[in-house]
Order: C-alpha cells, then structure tokens, then sequence
C-alpha cells in the first residue's frame, strides 16, 4: 500500500495509538502487560489500552497473536505491527526505519519468549528512571541493531557481524549532573552454552577496536574505530540472566568470569562488562550495586562498573 493510502489511517490515529504503533514497530512484538506497564501504569487494568489495541487492528494498523507459554500460566495476547502501520511510523521519521517486518508465522514462534525478554530488561531501566527522576523511554532502547566487526561479504556467515540483543541509552541525573550512558544489552534466560556467551564477549571485543578498511587496500584509509561514528563513548556491556535458580545463574556468571579471563582479547581491551539477574534488576535498580564485573575482583558494582560505597550488600 502506498504512502498516500495510509495517510488518511495516520490521521484517524488517538494519541495513545499515536504512541502505541512507533513502540510495537521498534519492539516487534509486545505482552499487553508490557505495553500497560509502559504507557498506563496509572490505570488498575488494561481496558483502556485493550479499546485502542482493538481500534488500531479494526483499521489494519496491528495484529496480535497469543503466547506460547505465560510464566504465570495465563493466557496473554502479544502485538505486533502490520505492514500498512509500519509505512505510517517511517512516514512519521521518530524512530529508525527497519527493514525486519514480524509476520503472522514469526510472531507464534519459539522467539516469542527471548523477544519478550528483551522488552522487559527495557521496561525495568524506565521503570526506574521514573523512580530515580532520570530519562529512558519506550523507545530509548533498540533491539539487534547490526555493528561491522570485519570486512568482506555478510553472507560468509554471522562472524561479520556484532548483533546485540539491544543498545538501550538512559541519561542519568545526579544534582546538576546529567550523564547519558549507553549500554549494549545481552539477554542470556539459560538456555545455551556458557560457552556461547564467551564467543560473543569475544566478539565484543573485536568490534572495541576495529578498524574498517575498504577491500584491496594494504593500508587503512583511517586509524579510528567504526564504533566512534556511532557512540561518545564506548558502551559498556549488560548480560542480564534468568531462566533459572539462583544458585545456577551464579554458577554461570562463575564460568563466563573464567571464560573472559582467558581470553587476551578481553582482558587486554578496552571491553567493561558485568553480569547481573532480571530479577536483581527489577527489584533494586540499575545503579544498586547489582552488576558482577566479568573482570577482575568479585565485588558487585552498578552499572557503570565503578566502585560502590557498600559492595555485597544485595541478595
């Protein structure tokens, strides 16, 4: 359908539909209890949200389809965009056009619960950027946004390419300080290797300090890293785990630790890297002293992956 066929559709558009299409475009697919925990905290139950939900499919905008497996054993619709709602939002400009389109098949799939996962690490940092009077919104984090770690054709295989499960920016207010901190997210609910999720901080670690350099030339046009043209700073690294007991996770973060310190790569970059649980996240916030440094001490810190004035204390 062309533009001018979905103008009109934009027109019709509440504010809350307004604010629900850019969200389910950029998230691909969304929990109700998600998109009510992001837009109408203020409301008991999601009645109000369901209306405009229901108005948005009746013009063609969203779909929905239910969840494979509710931890709470509920039945739970999950919502995604059409394609007639996502020339809408990229006519709009607010957010960054996509190629990725969820359809129908790829919405009742196995991803269902990783692409959940993700939403909701999102949701605990704006949760507690309300709390702590610090900013992060519902389009303030971007799932598997792709960063070049070597030249040559993408399609020799995924090793071309960094693909975090998400870059989530917050701008962090202290006093008359504001910090904007970007974060590469990773969201491990235990179902690989550990081994895995040290191939990717291996990976991580390329990007830190690659270099791009156009096939053919013996030298490198430049001597700045490709994630310079994207970043102030490079961004430290959050691996959120679930999907297990407590004493498993731990054991997990034991054995990414080792990992980690065995790769010179790691150890001799410039890659900071901490590890921590939904559940800590959720309950204490981001700058708690929640996150275990991948290296170095055994002392958890925030965040930042700086020191904190009473290390251990969290359980």
């Amino acid at each position: 359908m062309s533009l001018t066929a979905a103008e009109p559709q934009s027109a019709r558009l509440s504010r809350l539909g307004q604010q629900l299409l850019p969200i389910l475009y950029q998230h691909r697919l969304v929990a109700t209890s998600q998109l009510h925990r992001l837009l109408t905290p203020h409301t008991k139950r999601p009645v109000y949200l369901l209306r405009h939900l229901g108005h948005l499919r009746t013009m063609g905008l969203v779909e929905s389809t239910d969840r494979l497996t509710d931890r709470m054993g509920r039945c739970e619709q999950l919502w995604y965009i059409t394609a007639l709602g996502c020339e809408i939002v990229e006519a709009a400009g607010e957010v960054t056009t996509r190629a990725y389109r969820m359809s129908p098949k790829a919405a009742a799939s196995q991803l269902q619960e990783h692409t959940l996962a993700v939403v909701d690490t999102g949701i605990a940092f704006t949760d507690w950027a309300g709390r702590l009077g610090d900013e992060c919104g519902p389009l303030d984090w971007e799932p598997e946004l792709a960063h070049r770690v070597r030249e040559g054709d993408s399609r020799l295989g995924d090793d071309a390419f960094l693909v975090p499960d998400a870059v989530l920016r917050y701008t962090r207010t202290t006093g008359k300080r504001r910090q904007l901190l970007t974060l590469f997210l990773e969201i491990d609910r235990s179902t690989m290797q550990v081994a895995r999720l040290g191939q990717k901080l291996d990976t991580y670690a390329r990007y830190a300090s690659y270099i791009p350099q156009p096939p053919g030339r013996r030298r490198p046009l430049s001597t700045r890293e490709a994630w310079r043209e994207r970043y102030p700073a490079f961004p430290r690294l959050l691996i959120i785990l679930s999907g297990a007991s407590d004493r498993v996770l731990q054991r997990r973060t034991e054995d990414l630790r080792a990992l980690a310190s065995a790769n010179p790569r790691i150890t001799e970059g410039r890659l900071r890297v901490g590890v921590t649980t939904a559940e800590l996240l959720d309950r204490h916030g981001p700058f708690a002293p929640i996150v275990m440094p991948v290296l170095g001490d055994a002392e958890r810190t925030d965040v930042l992956l700086t020191a904190h004035s009473e290390p251990g204390t969290i359980k």
